[in-house]
C-alpha cells in the first residue's frame, strides 16, 4: 500500500510500522476477523528488524552459523532470504538438541533453530503480535510486548490486598510445551490466520524435527523449548484452553469474586468462596484433558489465603499459608499503619540455589584475575536484583548480598 507524499507525485511507501498498526486496529475493531493477507509483511525491511532484534549471542544451530558471520553479508543475505519466502523455496531446518542443568540435578531439554529460522520466526512474530494482542486478555503476562513478571507479581498482590480472597489455587502444568496437541494449536491459529503461506511455515516448524545425537527425531504433538516463535504459540494455546475458557465459562458460574493471573504456563487463581475453589478444582483437570494437558497433582494446590488468613491460622494452631509464583514467596502481612497487605519475598529454594551456584563458580575460577571474578560477580548481582528486586524483599536480597 502507498500514499501520497514526495513532491514529484509519487507515491511514498507505507512504513512497516504504521502497516502494523493497522493491522492491530483492524483486530480491535473486527474480533472475528481471519487475515488472509499477511505473508507480503515478511519483507527485507521486517527481516532487517527482525535479525537486529535477536540475541547475536545465543547458540547456533545445526548449520553453525553465527549472527557475527551472517551480518558480514547481511543485505545480501536477508534479500535471498527474502526472495526464498516469496518463491516458497524457504526450508526450516531441523533444531539442534542441547541440555542444560537443572536445579534438581537433571536436564532441560532445549531445541535450538538455525539463524535463518530464528530470523524468520521473529518476524512473524512482530507480524502477528498485534493481532493477538488485541485477543490476548489482561490476566496474561508472559511473553508479550511491554508485560513482564514484575506486573504480574503486582497484579496477584493488588487482587489479593484489595480484593475479597479467602482460597488461592497455586496451579502447575507438567510438561506443558510437550503435551500441546498441534491439531488443537492449528484450530486456535485458524481462528485469526487464514493466510495459507503463513501457516504452511508455522507448520513446518513444528513438524520439522530436532537432531539429537546425530540422530533426527520427529513427534507429533508438542512445541519446541527455544524455539523463538513457540512461547507465542504457548499463549495462544492457553489464551483458548484457559484464559478465555476461565473469563467467559468459568467467571459466570462463580459465587463471588475470581482472578487469574497468568505468566506463560504459571498461573494462581484467587477466589473468595470455597467452594467457587473447589469447583474450580475439579473443572481444571478435565479441561485440560480436553486438549492433551496434564495438571502436576503434587504441585498444584488448594489453600486458605487473605486478609482473615492470619486469624485462621490462630485458630487452627499452624503457621499461616504461602505460596510461590515467579520465583517469590507470597504471605500475608500488615502495612506500618496496620492495614493488611500481601508480601514477595525470594524464595528460599531459589535464594540457596543462587548462592549454591555462585559459590561452585568461584571455586572453578579462583585461577582468574581478581578484575575477572570482580565483573562476574557484578553481572551476577545485577541480574538477581534486576529480577528480585521488589518492594519489600530487603531482608532476601541483603542475604544474597552478603552471600556473594
Amino acid at each position: 500500500m502507498m500514499k501520497q507524499g514526495n513532491n514529484d507525485g509519487t507515491p511514498m511507501p507505507v512504513s512497516l510500522s504504521t502497516k502494523l498498526n493497522r493491522l492491530s486496529e483492524m483486530a480491535k475493531q473486527f474480533p472475528q476477523l481471519r487475515f488472509r493477507t499477511l505473508a507480503h509483511l515478511i519483507n527485507e525491511e521486517s527481516l532487517t528488524k527482525a535479525f537486529h532484534e535477536l540475541n547475536n549471542d545465543a547458540a547456533a544451530g545445526v548449520d553453525s552459523v553465527t549472527a557475527q558471520e551472517y551480518r558480514n553479508g547481511l543485505p545480501e543475505n536477508l534479500k535471498d532470504l527474502h526472495q526464498r519466502l516469496r518463491e516458497r523455496r524457504y526450508r526450516a531446518q531441523p533444531l539442534k538438541r542441547v541440555y542444560i542443568d537443572k536445579a534438581d540435578g537433571r536436564k532441560r531439554p532445549l531445541a535450538i533453530p538455525v539463524l535463518e529460522d530464528k530470523i524468520v520466526q521473529k518476524a512473524v512474530i512482530n507480524t502477528l503480535n498485534p493481532i493477538y494482542e488485541q485477543d490476548f486478555l489482561p490476566c496474561s503476562y508472559g511473553y508479550r510486548p511491554n508485560r513482564n513478571a514484575h506486573q504480574a507479581v503486582q497484579a496477584l498482590q493488588k487482587a489479593i490486598t484489595l480484593g475479597k480472597v479467602s482460597y488461592v489455587l497455586e496451579a502447575d502444568i507438567e510438561r506443558y510445551f510437550d503435551l500441546i496437541v498441534l491439531r488443537h494449536l492449528r484450530d486456535f491459529l485458524q481462528k485469526r490466520i487464514a493466510d495459507k503461506d503463513i501457516l504452511r511455515i508455522i507448520g513446518k516448524w513444528l513438524h520439522v524435527g530436532v537432531i539429537d545425537d546425530d540422530r533426527l527425531l520427529r513427534t507429533q504433538q508438542g512445541v519446541y523449548q527455544g524455539s523463538v516463535i513457540s512461547p507465542l504459540l504457548a499463549n495462544i494455546y492457553l489464551h483458548e484452553v484457559l484464559d478465555y475458557w476461565f473469563k467467559h465459562t468459568v467467571k459466570p458460574r462463580m459465587r463471588g469474586e475470581v482472578t487469574l493471573i497468568r505468566y506463560a504456563d504459571d498461573f494462581v487463581i484467587c477466589f473468595q468462596y470455597r467452594s467457587d475453589a473447589q469447583f474450580m478444582q475439579k473443572a481444571l483437570p478435565i479441561r485440560f484433558e480436553e486438549f492433551g494437558l496434564k495438571l502436576n497433582l503434587k504441585k498444584t494446590r488448594l489453600i486458605s489465603f487473605g486478609r482473615f488468613e492470619k486469624e485462621n491460622s490462630e485458630k487452627q494452631n499452624r503457621k499461616p499459608n504461602t505460596f510461590n509464583f515467579l520465583g517469590f514467596t507470597f504471605y500475608c502481612s500488615t502495612s506500618r499503619k496496620g492495614i493488611f497487605t500481601v508480601k514477595s519475598k525470594t524464595m528460599s529454594t531459589r535464594l540457596h540455589r543462587a548462592l549454591s551456584t555462585i559459590g561452585i563458580w568461584c571455586r572453578k575460577n579462583r585461577h582468574l584475575s581478581l578484575y575477572a571474578q570482580w565483573r562476574h560477580l557484578v553481572a551476577v548481582l545485577t541480574g538477581h536484583y534486576n529480577y528480585y528486586g521488589i518492594r519489600a524483599n530487603y531482608r532476601s536480597l541483603k542475604k544474597f548480598f552478603q552471600g556473594v
